[in-house]
């Protein structure tokens, strides 16, 4: 098994996990087309909880370069709206690229004929760190994990973390407007009572 494989295999098997706990949906009509509905946030945020021990990012010494990959990141893309990261600072300055979402298969990475959404390839140790922090598609960020390269594994894939650290601001909570589903809500139709003033009030 190669190293890629190695990393790749325990975030497939998470996915996986949380497919088969997904509740059943019964159709109401036999007539009705059946809609994929992505897997709950809880579950991608499980995922990234149980993948930061080993690593957000992986990196490995390959041909003379530096490849980092984003897997474990990337398989999360249906629910994210960004992958923000930077080298060698806590700036988060950069953003990788996220693959287009097909709710039918949401774990699986996105399909391309470059490995722009896999990994990105440095000059051979350039990389001493990597700060990194997903955002969800709520805007919610998580918490901002600094990774370094293991030491003395030589072209294995292998992540160590440096330090973890809050975001110095918190982001901006949605409004109501920007939910699709209370977006398309209406006030519930009937009378509207409106609360007496309180010089009109009846005392007991």
């Amino acid at each position: 098994m190669t190293g890629f494989s190695r990393m790749l295999f325990p975030v497939l098997a998470i996915a996986g996990v949380a497919c088969l706990s997904l509740p059943v949906l019964a159709q109401d009509t036999d007539d009705e087309d059946y809609k994929p509905v992505l897997p709950d946030v809880g579950i991608y945020k499980a995922m990234l909880d149980a993948n930061k021990q080993t690593g957000w990012i992986q990196f490995r010494n390959y041909d003379d370069k530096q490849l980092i990959y984003f897997t474990a990141l990337q398989t999360m893309h249906c629910r994210l709206s960004e992958i923000r990261y930077s080298i060698n600072s806590d700036a988060l300055d950069k953003r990788f690229p996220l693959g287009t979402c097909n709710p039918q298969i949401p774990f699986n990475l996105p399909d391309s004929d470059t490995n722009e959404y896999i990994y990105i390839s440095l000059p051979a140790g350039e990389a001493k760190t990597l700060a990194i922090q997903a955002v969800w598609d709520d805007g919610a960020g998580s918490e901002i994990v600094v990774y370094k390269p293991c030491e003395g594994v030589g072209d294995a894939t292998c992540a160590a973390i440096k330090t973890i650290k809050r975001p110095k601001k918190q982001m901006q909570e949605p409004v109501a407007s920007d939910s699709p589903i209370r977006a398309v809500q209406s006030e519930t139709p009937g009378k509207t009572f409106v609360a007496p003033p309180a010089s009109s009030a009846a005392r007991p």
